[in-house]
């Protein structure tokens, strides 16, 4: 994350550099639970199809199957509901298509169709903030049903299967919460940690600091968001405590890196990733990796802080940026959907897919994934040239390279995106031979010209529809920090000011904080936008900064209250 941006005068041309675009990064830490879930999700249905021979029907088991693929990184109350809001999304998405279908087979208006339910699915997703892999999922399981055959009986079972398939998809990604009923908010924290420990190993001043000090930040909201609500007694309760704990000692690195050390955050980091006992900061004891006294008194107040933390706020819809993302989704789908017919390719829904699969919050991300995009479903062709001989041996080697490429999809794709395509393309031209089998050739040549169509039209769809009201996010952002920050700085200057009301105040300004970041950065990947007032951004920043350490300073020189170590089980 940068702490400055690109200014109005920065050369189109070097925003949309391709260095670093197919560069591999480190593997997300838990890249084996979507993967593996998406493996466990879909097996089960696809060989229960394959005994009763009619494997012809697997396109809407994988409809609620692939809905394992999301809400791994949210605690389990919230996955649960996230999960079923997955699933019944995909149904109706699914409904509207197959509906379509059965009335009209004019490919125009299932192109049309299809274009508007993707631009819909963009905008549910991003508003309600689902997360990976978003709408790019239901568009493809959508834009699939609308072109194939389809009879108004026939939809019952069809929307049947999906949601059995679903319903089982869900089981699967709950199930590790009866070993580990904890595991995502102990995740969360840890990664805070690290993330707090990076910013205090730059002392605050040395290379990267900023970077380090608003990834921390970052970190540490989420990692207070991961957290159950409440207060109280119970496994529930202690467990929010010592995370709680924790997490202030990870915002007292932010307020003060050079007076913390990053040995014993990252002892603790680790620490959390196993299942045992758990000292929590606050606790007069060694931390392994960490000096004796390291975390004497750090967390001091945490426990009353941690009871005041209201609950995050439900999702709200930030209509400003969903308008253009929505209408670029709309337009370059069908665009895209349209280009397709017209060069006669039997299946226009790739090309309509790979463009709803481009667009990100800017156009410069944009370019970047309509290159990852490209590359990986031109290598994912050559992959699947290679393994169609095998494939055409039996129904049997048809599900296990399905089952193989999903976990290989996702095991790759938080390496880079075109790497986790290079799986997730054999994997949807196989997905067709579900049905009977397809002449290898012909299906290569489509997927490559409806690869580059989509591209093409997609992109050119970013270009021409631009978000010009991104300047006005930024002054709306900087106005809301402005006014979080004057709040906090306000209460600190009470002596006698409530520490559930300080706290609240920082977390407000945390936010703030966050948000005007993510709305800068934003606007620096547009083209033809407003001035945006780079400097006022960056002055904000700095100050809403220190008057956040001044608070956390308040709070860890609150008497201690008697902080005890507690046991956190996984």
């Amino acid at each position: 994350m940068r702490s400055t941006f690109p200014t109005t005068g920065t050369p189109l041309g070097r925003r949309l550099s391709l260095a670093g675009v197919l560069r591999p990064r480190r593997p997300s830490e838990i890249w084996f639970k979507p993967a593996l879930s998406a493996v466990v999700a879909a097996a089960p249905p696809n060989l229960l199809l394959l005994a009763l021979g009619r494997l012809d029907l697997a396109m809407y088991t994988m409809a609620g199957s692939l809905c394992a693929l999301y809400a791994h990184h949210r605690p389990y109350a919230a996955r649960a509901r996230a999960l079923a809001w997955v699933v019944l999304g995909m149904l109706a998405g699914l409904a509207v298509a197959l509906v379509t279908a059965a009335l009209t087979r004019d490919a125009v208006v299932l192109v049309a169709v299809g274009a508007l339910l993707a631009a819909a699915q963009r905008a549910v997703c991003d508003a309600t903030r689902v997360g990976p892999p978003g709408h790019v999922i239901p568009a493809f399981v959508s834009s699939a049903a609308l072109f194939l055959p389809q009879t108004p009986a026939g939809i019952p079972g069809h929307l049947a299967l999906t949601a059995g398939a679903g319903a089982w998809a869900w089981l699967v990604c709950m199930a590790p919460g009866l070993v580990r009923p904890h595991g995502p908010e102990r995740r969360a924290t840890a990664q805070a940690l690290n993330a707090a420990a990076a910013y205090a190993a730059t002392g605050g001043t040395g290379d990267g600091h900023a970077e380090a000090r608003a990834a921390g930040y970052t970190a540490v909201q989420a990692a207070w968001h991961s957290l159950p609500t409440g207060s109280g007694s119970g496994a529930r309760a202690t467990t929010r405590r010592s995370l709680a704990r924790l997490l202030a000692r990870a915002e007292v690195a932010l307020a003060a890196p050079a007076d913390s050390d990053p040995g014993a955050l990252r002892a603790a980091a680790r620490a959390l990733r196993g299942g045992g006992r758990l000292l929590p900061a606050g606790a007069r004891d060694t931390v392994e990796g960490g000096p004796p006294g390291a975390w004497a008194d750090e967390g001091a107040g945490a426990d009353e802080g941690a009871g005041s933390i209201a609950p995050p706020a439900p999702p709200r819809p930030r209509l400003g940026p969903l308008v253009p993302l929505a209408s670029r989704t709309a337009l370059g789908c069908a665009l895209a959907g349209y280009g397709s017919l017209a060069l006669g390719i039997g299946r226009p829904y790739w090309a309509l897919v790979t463009a709803a699969a481009l667009y990100q919050a800017n156009l410069t991300l944009t370019w970047s994934r309509t290159v990852q995009r490209v590359v990986g479903n031109l290598a994912g062709v050559l992959l699947f040239a290679a393994i169609a001989p095998l494939v055409h041996l039996g129904q049997m080697p048809l599900v296990l390279f399905c089952l193989a490429l999903a976990f290989g999809a996702e095991a790759l794709m938080s390496r880079n995106y075109w790497l986790g395509t290079v799986c997730v393309t054999p994997m949807a031209l196989l997905i067709t031979e579900f049905a009977g089998r397809q002449e290898s050739g012909a299906l290569i040549a489509e997927r490559i010209v409806d690869t580059l169509v989509g591209a093409l039209l997609g992109l050119l769809a970013a270009v021409v529809v631009t978000d010009r009201r991104s300047g006005d996010r930024v002054e709306r952002a900087l106005a809301t920090a402005d006014r979080a920050r004057e709040h906090a700085a306000r209460l600190l200057a009470e002596p006698a000011a409530a520490p559930a009301a300080l706290d609240t105040a920082r977390r407000a300004l945390a936010t703030a904080l966050t948000d005007l970041r993510a709305a800068a950065d934003a606007s620096a990947g547009e083209w033809r936008r407003r001035a945006v007032p780079e400097e006022r951004v960056v002055l904000a920043e700095r100050s809403g900064h220190r008057t956040l350490a001044a608070t956390v300073r308040r709070r860890a020189a609150r008497p201690d209250r008697g902080t005890r170590t507690e046991d956190v089980r996984s």
